[in-house]
């Protein structure tokens, strides 16, 4: 038996290959065939797959497997060959983005000049990379005219309309169909609990703030939670299984969503917090578990407001605060509407400014060779 085949083990289902590095991968039969790159199983102009997984039967196996250096080859029954490479597999397993970093009321966000974030790829990488991990950037030294939020397309992607305005102002109104148009206090929230898909980034455009008191307050969500299943895991589950109803609305438009407060992945991972004490409706009291949902809410209200996890600042004109809304709750504190303070903010979408750190990393690399 050679070392190469010793490399190469057939299991029922799968291969089990060591690679020169030492790396050990365990590799489906059907994950090999379907993740093909050869030009009959991919379009070549696009790097998409053509190849359908139906075409081959269900106990598919191989013919014959080889690993030369660091070159798999697998032989399959119609004759069709596999390549992988370990490199190809060890690629897989780089996260396209970096992982999160909890943060609490010691916690300052970057900041970054709006110029250099708009004009400067190398600014811009470091600029979403900071806010992958941590939720939350502030642009500075901003233009202050109104509109100026759609300038951010090109680095954040389109902006994510919704209903009332694609822009919105935020300053005192008598009229005004939300609380953020009057001058007290914002607790920590997310916008917009009341779609079904709340927006997941929000830039918050100072334009003017020259009223005493009203400093911005954030809080991370997603640590507050951690520390709410670290600690109390019932109180959790409840959030995560209550079908909870939220509203907004004005005289010409309706917003109404009904969804658990906190939303996993399939790993259990957080993946977003519906938070906003202020649009969420009252749950019938005859549902079950709603008395399990409202202690456990209390709790994490308890946590959201603890002054230990809060982050507070003082937005200036010409100030931009992005945060990731799924995740980073932002609030404010009161101030004195003699002075003027006045904001706007629009939406994106967390996809869209995750994926431009793809699209600046090509582009890094083709610069380079």
């Amino acid at each position: 038996m050679s070392r190469a085949d010793t490399l190469i083990r057939r299991q029922r289902d799968a291969l089990e290959v060591q690679w020169p590095s030492g790396q050990v991968s365990c590799l489906p039969y059907l994950w090999l065939r379907d993740n093909c790159d050869c030009g009959e199983c991919r379009v070549r102009q696009t790097s998409e797959k053509r190849f359908m997984i139906s075409e081959v039967p269900e106990d598919l196996s191989p013919v014959a497997a080889s690993l030369d250096a660091d070159r798999l080859t697998v032989t399959w029954p119609d004759g069709h060959e596999t390549v992988y490479s370990g490199e190809d597999i060890e690629r897989l397993r780089v996260p396209r983005a970096p992982d999160w970093t909890p943060w609490d009321a010691t916690f300052s966000p970057g900041r970054y000049a709006y110029r250099s974030f708009l004009a400067d790829d190398g600014i811009a990488s470091e600029t979403i990379r900071d806010f992958l991990v941590n939720g939350v950037v502030i642009l500075e030294h901003a233009p202050t005219d109104p509109g100026t939020l759609e300038q951010l397309a090109p680095r954040l992607g389109p902006v994510r309309e919704v209903l009332f305005a694609r822009i919105h102002d935020v300053q005192v109104d008598a009229d005004g169909y939300n609380v953020a148009h009057t001058s007290i206090a914002l607790p920590p929230h997310n916008d917009f609990a009341s779609y079904s898909w709340p927006p997941s980034v929000q830039a918050l455009h100072m334009l003017v703030n020259e009223a005493a008191g009203g400093d911005s307050v954030i809080v991370d969500g997603w640590h507050v939670l951690t520390r709410l299943r670290d600690n109390e895991p019932r109180h959790f589950q409840a959030l995560c299984r209550m079908p909870v109803p939220f509203r907004e609305f004005d005289d010409d438009n309706e917003t109404y969503t009904v969804a658990p407060v906190v939303s996993c992945d399939t790993d259990d991972s957080i993946v977003a917090l519906r938070f906003s004490n202020q649009l969420m409706q009252t749950i019938a009291p005859e549902v079950p578990g709603v008395a399990d949902f409202y202690r456990a809410y209390r709790a994490l209200c308890e946590l959201v407001t603890d002054d230990a996890f809060k982050a507070r600042f003082r937005l200036e004109g010409g100030d931009i605060l992005v945060v990731a809304a799924h995740r980073v709750l932002h609030g404010r504190e009161a101030f004195d509407s003699a002075g003027r303070r006045h904001l706007q903010d629009a939406y994106f979408e967390h996809d869209n400014v995750r994926n431009h750190l793809e699209v600046l990393r090509r582009k890094e690399m083709q610069a380079y060779g």
